[in-house]
Formats: C-alpha cells, sequence, structure tokens
C-alpha cells in the first residue's frame, strides 16, 4: 500500500497540501506566500502579529480579516503601531476589523516597540533567520508534524528576552513556517519546489 499522504490535485492540475485547497483565500495563501522566505523587517513583523491574533483561532478567520486589520495596523509598520499609546489601543478594541483581544492587540504594539529598539543591535530579520534550522526530508503528512522544535524554543525565548510579547514556542514555530525558515509544504507540494529553489538565495542577514 502507498503511504498515505495529505495532498490533493486542484482543478488546475497542481498538486498540493491538502490546507490549501479548502478555498480561494487558503489556496492563495498557500500558493503564492506561505513558506515563502520573508527577510524584510515590516514583512516579519506583519507574520508574528497574524500568528499572534491566530492563537486559539481559525486561520480562515484571519485570512477573512487580514485586510482590515493591515489598516488597523498602520500596514503593519513597526514604527507606527510602536507609537500607538492608549488611545489607539481603546481604539483598535471597539474596531470590528480586528481581533478584539486586549492581550494580543497589547503583545502587538509591544512587538513593534521591542522591533524598533532591536534596529542598532540585532535587526528583526537578522535575529530570526540566525534560528533557520537545517534542512530536513519533505513531510508526507501533517500528522506527524511537530507544532514547535528546539529552535522555536530558543528563537521563542529569545524574542521574549527582548521584550516580545504572546510568541511561545508554537507561536513561533507556526510563524517559522509562514515565513521560510523551514519548508513545510508536503512531498510533492508544487510550492514546496518553489520554495526549495528560492531558499538558498536567502543570505545569512
Amino acid at each position: 500500500m502507498p503511504p498515505v499522504s495529505d495532498l490533493v490535485t486542484g482543478d488546475d492540475g497542481k498538486a498540493r497540501c491538502r490546507w490549501g485547497s479548502t478555498d480561494e483565500r487558503y489556496r492563495d495563501y498557500h500558493d503564492t506566500e506561505w513558506g515563502r522566505p520573508v527577510t524584510d523587517e515590516r514583512g516579519l513583523y506583519e507574520k508574528l502579529c497574524l500568528e499572534c491574533l491566530q492563537s486559539g483561532l481559525s486561520w480562515a478567520l484571519i485570512l477573512r480579516k487580514r485586510d482590515g486589520i493591515r489598516a488597523a495596523l498602520a500596514g503593519f509598520d513597526p514604527d507606527a503601531v510602536a507609537a500607538f499609546g492608549r488611545r489607539e489601543l481603546k481604539a483598535l478594541l471597539q474596531d470590528p476589523r480586528v481581533i478584539r483581544n486586549r492581550r494580543k492587540l497589547e503583545a502587538i504594539i509591544q512587538n513593534a516597540r521591542a522591533t524598533v529598539e532591536m534596529r542598532d543591535d540585532t535587526p528583526l530579520a537578522e535575529l530570526v533567520w540566525s534560528f533557520r534550522p537545517p534542512p530536513r526530508p519533505a513531510p508526507r503528512t501533517y500528522a506527524g508534524m511537530p507544532s514547535l522544535t528546539n529552535e522555536s524554543k530558543q528563537l521563542a525565548k529569545e524574542l521574549k528576552r527582548r521584550g516580545f510579547a504572546f510568541v511561545g514556542p508554537t507561536t513561533v514555530y507556526a510563524t517559522m513556517q509562514a515565513v521560510g525558515l523551514v519548508n513545510d509544504h508536503l512531498a510533492g507540494c508544487f510550492v514546496r519546489d518553489e520554495v526549495e529553489a528560492a531558499q538558498p538565495n536567502v543570505q545569512r542577514l
């Protein structure tokens, strides 16, 4: 019997991870973003924000609200969000475009400030990519895939040391998957090969 796979073939004839075929938003995110290397500060901060907001909720909800979240959070500009005070937080807590969870929103503002403060020492991109693990065999299913790793534990610890909040090792590992530190597209997924080709071009920052 052949090994079980979580791949599905879409109406475009392409094999992709099953989660990326459930609806148009998922498919677009899977095909064009998830796992592709992100090396700019704003892009990394955005992914950290989205993974923070998603914790305990469905990713479908985050994708559906993403444009509104982006608008409410000044385009995920760390400088702009770092300047948010009580008035802006109060407005966010009343804004239906975002996930109105005080703890998460406070963390997002705190993380923007930490991102800005890191620039003269170890910029966010340099720090995150320094925890890139060695390549591993392509997974065939998601059943046995870890929700955290030693690298995500270490990165989470370092981010907390630098003032970040809501960055547990599971949230951090999800971010590592999203920004391409690890390639967790399944064996046979057409995006996996594209990510593999892009990863060697990421310089050690």
